[in-house]
């Protein structure tokens, strides 16, 4: 019992210092946490609903791991495959594709929350 406790600890830590080095280090991170700060700000000027909260911090989360586990990849292929080659292009380009769904969803959602309150 004392070594999974342990082990969840160390866990943590490693997780804790993951997140800390994408804030300080991806600017694609720092960009989206700044919007994501932002859109928070909003929430409590117009005093968004418990749902518009739900939605807006998964919306959140969902964002900033999508840019996460991207910049994980790219490290990746960066490590794996230094200088340009084609299929690590692709695959940079695929993980980035995938960041730009999260993106979009995330606009769709901010429309959806704030459009009203903007027009009101």
């Amino acid at each position: 019992m004392i070594n999974f406790i342990t082990g969840r600890i160390k866990s943590v830590k490693y997780a804790l210092k993951g997140a800390y080095i994408l804030i300080t280090t991806e600017h694609s991170i720092m960009v989206q946490l700044s919007s994501a700060v932002a859109v928070t700000a909003l929430g409590f000027y117009f005093g968004i609903e418990k749902q518009e909260w739900i939605a807006q911090t998964l919306t959140i989360a969902i964002v900033l791991s999508a840019e996460g586990l991207n910049s994980a990849v790219e490290a990746i292929c960066d490590f794996v495959h230094p200088e340009h080659h084609e299929k690590i292009g692709k695959i940079k380009d695929i993980a980035a594709g995938a960041v730009t769904f999260t993106a979009f969803a995330a606009l769709v959602v901010f429309l959806l929350i704030y459009f009203p309150y903007f027009t009101a």
